[in-house]
């Protein structure tokens, strides 16, 4: 029996900053992957407070396939473009500091990218949470409700799709339209993949590619990813404008009928009332939806869950134009 033949040589690319909790993780799951071809790993990593570059230095004397570049704006974007130029794969594939691969991932990823001639794939992005508040926001993460209905959110079957989560690219993809906007802080992926799209190149959604990923452990750090999320996607629409999916418009929608209900109200008029409850009765039987067990108080925690994702992204999409 003849062994398999080698699939394309692999460069797994990592933006980070301030990762030293989550690095170890990362890349013993990366170097424990079985994948049939050459691997390397290349780390951009930015001005951290913590001691991230620490540990990438241990891993670095330990396994000679992992590369550390330095970001010194500290940006993911930048990271991207500076940790893709300094590697050599023909396959590139990004992974962040916070995500875990599971066994089988880059072989999957690879033999689809092959398989379908895309010039991006990618999965699903599931959140998780041991305990507490992140717990709790993983749990609002897997929803459609919460996050939206998305492919990559684990909502959607195999197939051409809009953006995917991380994403394995082929590297002529990537070089054909210029990498990263390093201008986008935020959603430089879905960007990244639009372009993608534009040039011609097929984006394709594997369910099988399941990651875990471990999301912000208060409402407050949740509150601000997602004010960011919303000030970024207008960005993105205002320099692409076909760009623009209908359920984009959904959380920015509610914040101006919520305030138009509030003035209402205030001027007595009580049809004020419809959209607010509308939106509290929703939140309930979303919340009621999951299947996981919870007691009350859990379940209070999750509607403002969802509350706080709704409504930080759509006022960050309202009310800030990002620079």
């Amino acid at each position: 029996m003849t062994d398999p033949a080698p699939l394309p040589s692999l460069s797994v690319v990592i933006p980070a900053l301030n990762a030293s909790s989550v690095l170890d993780a990362c890349l013993k799951a990366i170097f424990a992957q079985d994948y049939l071809g050459h691997l390397d790993v290349t780390v951009a990593v930015g001005p951290s407070s913590d001691n991230t570059k620490e540990v990438l230095a241990r891993w670095a004397a330990q396994e000679n396939r992992l590369q550390v570049v330095d970001n010194p704006t500290g940006r993911t974007p930048t990271a991207l473009n500076l940790a893709i130029a300094g590697s050599r794969g023909d396959i590139v594939a990004r992974v962040d500091a916070q995500s875990v691969l599971p066994a089988g991932y880059l072989q999957q990823a690879v033999s689809t990218l092959l398989r379908t001639g895309a010039g991006n794939v990618g999965g699903i992005q599931h959140p998780m949470g041991d305990e507490g508040t992140q717990r709790i926001i993983a749990l609002a993460m897997r929803s459609p409700f919460g996050a939206g209905p998305a492919n990559f959110r684990g909502h959607g079957t195999e197939g051409p799709t809009d953006t995917v989560y991380l994403g394995t690219f082929t590297r002529a993809a990537l070089d054909s339209v210029g990498g990263y906007d390093e201008s986008l802080i935020r959603n430089q992926d879905y960007e990244l993949n639009w372009r993608l799209r534009q040039a011609g190149y097929l984006v394709w959604f594997d369910p099988k590619l399941k990651v875990d990923y471990w999301p912000r452990d208060t409402l407050k750090k949740l509150a601000s990813q997602y004010f960011q999320y919303g000030a970024w996607k207008r960005r993105v629409i205002l320099q692409n404008p076909r760009s623009l999916r209908l359920r984009q418009l959904a959380a920015p929608g509610l914040v101006l009928g919520l305030l138009g209900s509030a003035l209402a109200l205030a001027l007595g008029n009580l049809w004020g009332l419809v959209l607010p409850t509308t939106y509290l009765t929703t939140l309930i039987m979303a919340t009621q939806s999951i299947k996981t067990p919870l007691n009350l108080s859990n379940r209070i925690a999750v509607m403002k869950t969802f509350a706080s994702m709704h409504l930080s992204w759509g006022w960050g999409f309202l009310t800030r134009l990002a620079k």
